[in-house]
């Protein structure tokens, strides 16, 4: 196996529950599922582009740390609590990935981890020679 690099996003809980901001192994990297979770409740409020585009600030700056970038990304998953709000959050991703074109799924869940979250989004990249 190629050696194994973690990335820690400096969260408490990354070692309560036992998992990682990001991992790297060879040339992949997976990105955990990124909200925009703040201090005082989620970054954008109830604006769902606003919440989108702020996991994807963080999800980018996951990707650097690891050594990939936005282009190198092959699939995202959004997970909505909302599924008729969908367009929003497919402009937002438009916004970063519309040239790129990653593989995508949407989903609705029920609820993400805290009151207030509108979505969550998972990437995987393959960085290139």
């Amino acid at each position: 196996m190629s050696n194994r690099n973690n990335i820690s996003s400096g969260s408490e809980w990354e070692g309560k529950i036992g998992y990682s901001r990001a991992v790297r192994i060879g040339q992949l990297v997976s990105v955990s599922g990124t909200t925009a979770s703040g201090p005082d409740g989620p970054v954008g409020g109830d604006d769902l582009a606003e919440q989108t585009r702020e996991a994807l600030r963080r999800i980018e700056a996951a990707l650097a740390e690891a050594g990939a970038s936005t282009t190198d990304v092959i699939r995202t998953r959004m997970y909505l609590t909302d599924m008729s709000r969908w367009e929003e959050a497919g402009i937002a991703h438009g916004e970063v990935f519309g040239e790129i074109r990653p593989a995508t799924t949407i989903l609705e869940v029920s609820a993400l981890i805290a009151p207030g979250l509108l979505i969550e989004i998972e990437a995987d990249a393959v960085i290139g020679d």
